[in-house]
């Protein structure tokens, strides 16, 4: 499905007008159920659903063993609903729905452990990869509405992935390399967006080392990060970048 439409608009330019083309991305409510029994909702980009699905259930644990792709049944509407065929219980205990475009977490105590991956990347291969990181965002740059993150190991973009939520985002690249068996030690994250406690949270479970972005983090995110043993860089931008714990592994 596509991610965006086009539709006429008028765009206003000091005291002269005209009508033309624009893109606009398109917005989804998913509704996902396991073995019939409706689970969550949530509003997303119609693309790489069953990536979003399994790193969103493995990584909140609502279930516990790995999906197989093939028990995803989706069927595409006016929403896009989702049945999953688990021979496992769903724990779903206290869920919350915030953030932006229906975010999801579960009320639950988080044990974070430390990551003791003794990745590293240099200041000028962190730059490279992020100019790579962004010449992919193709989404964004037609409709200025996507989020983006990526998987890499310093070298190359492993995993990409663009969503209205940035939350999904991050669900998309955790669903895809688990999907394609691609461990995650020796991995950095790449987000577009702020790094909130949420996304910290999603990394810090499976043991990603770094995360970087182009924006700032949240105080909560910067603790989560210090408590994990995570390395966190904000204002990747240029020739600059802040790196807020964990300075070892940006050499």
């Amino acid at each position: 499905m596509n991610p965006y439409i086009k539709r006429k608009i008028i765009k206003k330019q000091g005291t002269s007008s005209e009508e033309l083309e624009d893109y606009v991305a398109i917005e989804k409510k998913l509704r996902v159920s396991v073995n019939g029994k409706k689970v969550i909702t949530l509003y997303c980009t119609p693309l790489m659903i069953k990536e979003l699905i399994i790193g969103l259930f493995l990584t909140e644990g609502i279930l516990i063993n790995k999906i197989s792709p093939d028990k995803i049944n989706i069927i595409c509407g006016e929403d896009i609903s989702v049945d999953i065929s688990a021979g496992q219980d769903v724990l779903k205990k206290g869920m919350v729905t915030s953030r932006c475009l229906g975010g999801v977490t579960f009320n639950k105590k988080i044990k974070f452990e430390k990551v003791k991956d003794n990745f590293s990347i240099t200041v000028e291969a962190l730059k490279n990869i992020f100019k790579e990181f962004h010449q992919k965002s193709e989404f964004f740059r037609l409709t200025g509405c996507f989020h983006s993150a990526a998987l890499s190991d310093g070298k190359r973009i492993l995993a990409f992935a663009e969503d209205i939520g940035r939350h999904n985002t991050v669900d998309k690249i955790i669903g895809y390399s688990i999907l394609e068996d691609i461990p995650f030690t020796g991995k950095l994250m790449l987000v577009s967006c702020r790094i909130s406690s949420e996304i910290i949270s999603k990394c810090s479970r499976w043991g990603i080392p770094i995360i970087a972005s182009r924006a700032a983090p949240t105080h909560l995110a910067i603790e989560i990060a210090e408590k994990s043993g995570i390395t966190l860089a904000g204002f990747v931008r240029g020739d600059s970048l802040n790196v807020y714990n964990n300075p070892q592994r940006i050499i």
